[in-house]
Protein backbone atom coordinates (compact mmCIF):
# COMPACT_ATOMS: atom_id res chain seq x y z
CA UNK A 1 0.00 0.00 0.00
CA UNK A 2 1.40 3.36 -1.03
CA UNK A 3 1.84 6.06 1.59
CA UNK A 4 -0.11 9.23 0.85
CA UNK A 5 0.96 12.83 1.40
CA UNK A 6 -1.52 13.05 4.29
CA UNK A 7 0.08 9.98 5.89
CA UNK A 8 3.50 11.65 5.71
CA UNK A 9 2.13 14.89 7.20
CA UNK A 10 0.55 12.99 10.09
CA UNK A 11 3.80 11.10 10.72
CA UNK A 12 5.82 14.32 10.54
CA UNK A 13 3.57 15.96 13.14
CA UNK A 14 3.93 12.86 15.31
CA UNK A 15 7.72 13.18 15.08
CA UNK A 16 7.59 16.87 15.99
CA UNK A 17 5.50 16.13 19.09
CA UNK A 18 7.80 13.26 20.10
CA UNK A 19 10.83 15.53 19.71
CA UNK A 20 9.12 18.23 21.78
CA UNK A 21 8.39 15.71 24.53
CA UNK A 22 12.04 14.61 24.60
CA UNK A 23 13.41 18.17 24.72
CA UNK A 24 10.83 19.94 26.88
CA UNK A 25 8.30 17.55 28.34
CA UNK A 26 10.33 15.33 30.64
CA UNK A 27 12.35 17.74 32.72
CA UNK A 28 12.19 17.80 36.52
CA UNK A 29 12.15 14.00 36.73
CA UNK A 30 14.59 11.53 38.23
CA UNK A 31 17.20 9.81 36.08
CA UNK A 32 15.49 6.53 35.20
CA UNK A 33 12.12 8.00 34.15
CA UNK A 34 13.92 10.58 32.00
CA UNK A 35 15.94 7.80 30.37
CA UNK A 36 12.87 5.59 29.90
CA UNK A 37 10.72 8.38 28.41
CA UNK A 38 13.61 9.55 26.21
CA UNK A 39 14.03 6.06 24.78
CA UNK A 40 10.29 5.61 24.28
CA UNK A 41 9.67 8.91 22.52
CA UNK A 42 13.02 8.68 20.73
CA UNK A 43 12.03 5.34 19.19
CA UNK A 44 8.68 6.84 18.21
CA UNK A 45 10.46 9.77 16.55
CA UNK A 46 12.89 7.55 14.63
CA UNK A 47 10.13 5.13 13.61
CA UNK A 48 8.04 7.99 12.24
CA UNK A 49 10.96 9.38 10.25
CA UNK A 50 11.79 5.95 8.81
CA UNK A 51 8.18 5.51 7.72
CA UNK A 52 8.23 8.92 6.04
CA UNK A 53 11.45 8.08 4.19
CA UNK A 54 10.89 4.40 3.37
CA UNK A 55 7.10 4.25 3.29
CA UNK A 56 5.05 1.39 4.68
CA UNK A 57 7.62 -1.06 3.29
CA UNK A 58 9.64 -0.29 6.44
CA UNK A 59 7.04 -2.29 8.37
CA UNK A 60 8.16 -5.44 6.56
CA UNK A 61 11.42 -5.38 8.51
CA UNK A 62 11.68 -8.15 11.14
CA UNK A 63 12.70 -5.57 13.75
CA UNK A 64 9.24 -3.97 13.70
CA UNK A 65 7.92 -6.29 16.43
CA UNK A 66 10.91 -5.49 18.63
CA UNK A 67 10.66 -1.74 18.03
CA UNK A 68 6.91 -1.74 18.66
CA UNK A 69 7.63 -3.38 22.02
CA UNK A 70 10.26 -0.86 23.18
CA UNK A 71 7.82 2.06 23.31
CA UNK A 72 5.18 0.62 25.69
CA UNK A 73 7.81 -1.09 27.86
CA UNK A 74 9.85 2.07 28.41
CA UNK A 75 6.86 4.37 28.92
CA UNK A 76 5.25 2.01 31.42
CA UNK A 77 8.58 1.62 33.23
CA UNK A 78 8.87 5.39 33.57
CA UNK A 79 5.35 5.63 34.99
CA UNK A 80 5.88 2.80 37.48
CA UNK A 81 9.23 4.25 38.58
CA UNK A 82 7.64 7.65 39.17
CA UNK A 83 4.45 6.60 40.90
CA UNK A 84 4.79 3.06 42.29
CA UNK A 85 8.04 3.04 44.24
CA UNK A 86 7.40 -0.37 45.84
CA UNK A 87 7.14 -2.03 42.39
CA UNK A 88 10.20 -0.43 40.81
CA UNK A 89 12.54 -3.40 40.96
CA UNK A 90 9.89 -5.95 40.00
CA UNK A 91 8.75 -3.93 37.00
CA UNK A 92 12.30 -3.20 35.88
CA UNK A 93 12.95 -6.95 35.87
CA UNK A 94 9.71 -7.54 33.96
CA UNK A 95 10.76 -4.95 31.36
CA UNK A 96 14.19 -6.51 30.85
CA UNK A 97 12.94 -10.12 30.77
CA UNK A 98 10.01 -9.30 28.45
CA UNK A 99 12.21 -7.42 26.00
CA UNK A 100 14.76 -10.24 25.90
CA UNK A 101 11.95 -12.79 25.47
CA UNK A 102 10.55 -10.86 22.50
CA UNK A 103 13.99 -10.67 20.89
CA UNK A 104 14.59 -14.39 21.49
CA UNK A 105 11.23 -15.58 20.19
CA UNK A 106 11.54 -13.36 17.10
CA UNK A 107 15.15 -14.40 16.37
CA UNK A 108 14.62 -18.16 16.56
CA UNK A 109 12.17 -19.77 14.11
CA UNK A 110 9.49 -21.37 16.29
CA UNK A 111 6.52 -23.34 14.98
CA UNK A 112 4.47 -23.02 18.16
CA UNK A 113 2.42 -20.19 19.65
CA UNK A 114 5.16 -18.98 22.03
CA UNK A 115 6.06 -15.86 19.97
CA UNK A 116 2.41 -14.76 19.87
CA UNK A 117 1.92 -15.44 23.59
CA UNK A 118 5.10 -13.50 24.44
CA UNK A 119 3.98 -10.50 22.40
CA UNK A 120 0.46 -10.59 23.81
CA UNK A 121 1.63 -10.80 27.44
CA UNK A 122 4.27 -8.09 27.01
CA UNK A 123 1.99 -5.63 25.23
CA UNK A 124 -0.93 -6.55 27.48
CA UNK A 125 0.85 -5.80 30.76
CA UNK A 126 2.74 -2.74 29.53
CA UNK A 127 -0.31 -1.34 27.74
CA UNK A 128 -2.63 -1.87 30.70
CA UNK A 129 -0.08 -0.22 32.99
CA UNK A 130 0.12 2.88 30.79
CA UNK A 131 -3.66 2.88 30.42
CA UNK A 132 -4.79 2.28 34.00
CA UNK A 133 -2.10 3.84 36.19
CA UNK A 134 -2.54 7.50 35.08
CA UNK A 135 -6.33 7.21 35.24
CA UNK A 136 -6.28 5.67 38.73
CA UNK A 137 -3.80 8.28 39.98
CA UNK A 138 -5.97 11.07 38.58
CA UNK A 139 -9.12 9.64 40.17
CA UNK A 140 -7.35 9.36 43.52
CA UNK A 141 -6.22 12.98 43.31
CA UNK A 142 -2.53 11.99 43.38
CA UNK A 143 -2.01 13.78 40.05
CA UNK A 144 -3.90 16.55 38.21
CA UNK A 145 -6.98 15.33 36.28
CA UNK A 146 -5.41 15.87 32.85
CA UNK A 147 -2.73 13.27 33.67
CA UNK A 148 -5.43 10.73 32.82
CA UNK A 149 -4.86 11.64 29.15
CA UNK A 150 -1.60 9.68 29.37
CA UNK A 151 -3.82 6.68 30.04
CA UNK A 152 -5.83 7.37 26.88
CA UNK A 153 -2.56 7.51 24.95
CA UNK A 154 -1.64 4.22 26.61
CA UNK A 155 -4.82 2.58 25.34
CA UNK A 156 -4.06 3.76 21.81
CA UNK A 157 -0.43 2.62 21.92
CA UNK A 158 -1.59 -0.77 23.16
CA UNK A 159 -3.98 -1.08 20.23
CA UNK A 160 -1.35 0.05 17.73
CA UNK A 161 1.32 -2.24 19.16
CA UNK A 162 -0.92 -5.29 19.09
CA UNK A 163 -2.09 -4.55 15.53
CA UNK A 164 1.51 -4.31 14.28
CA UNK A 165 2.75 -7.27 16.30
CA UNK A 166 0.03 -9.66 15.18
CA UNK A 167 0.41 -8.40 11.62
CA UNK A 168 4.09 -9.37 11.73
CA UNK A 169 3.38 -12.76 13.30
CA UNK A 170 1.07 -13.63 10.41
CA UNK A 171 -2.10 -13.54 12.49
CA UNK A 172 -3.44 -10.04 11.84
CA UNK A 173 -6.38 -8.76 13.87
CA UNK A 174 -7.37 -6.50 10.95
CA UNK A 175 -6.35 -6.59 7.29
CA UNK A 176 -2.98 -5.09 6.39
CA UNK A 177 -4.67 -2.38 4.32
CA UNK A 178 -6.87 -1.32 7.24
CA UNK A 179 -3.96 -1.24 9.67
CA UNK A 180 -1.82 0.88 7.33
CA UNK A 181 -4.73 3.23 6.67
CA UNK A 182 -5.31 4.02 10.37
CA UNK A 183 -1.72 3.79 11.63
CA UNK A 184 -0.46 7.37 10.91
CA UNK A 185 -3.54 8.98 12.44
CA UNK A 186 -3.45 6.61 15.40
CA UNK A 187 0.20 7.46 16.10
CA UNK A 188 -0.50 11.21 15.96
CA UNK A 189 -3.57 11.09 18.22
CA UNK A 190 -1.73 8.83 20.67
CA UNK A 191 1.22 11.23 20.83
CA UNK A 192 -1.09 14.24 21.33
CA UNK A 193 -2.66 12.54 24.35
CA UNK A 194 0.76 11.64 25.78
CA UNK A 195 2.25 15.12 25.36
CA UNK A 196 -0.87 16.85 26.72
CA UNK A 197 -1.15 14.47 29.66
CA UNK A 198 2.50 14.84 30.67
CA UNK A 199 2.46 18.62 30.22
CA UNK A 200 -0.72 19.44 32.12
CA UNK A 201 -0.96 16.40 34.35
Amino acid sequence: MKMTTLDRILLFLTGLLAAYQIVVGIDRMSTLPIAAYTIGFGVLLVAGLLLIILGFDALDSPVVVIVSTIIPLTLSLGLVWQHLASFRTVYLLFTIVSFLAVILTRSIPLQNSLPVITIAVTHGIAGMTIFLLPIILSMQGSTPPLFSLVGVGGALIGIGGLLLSFLKTGRPILSRETILKILPGLLLIMTIFFVTGFKYG
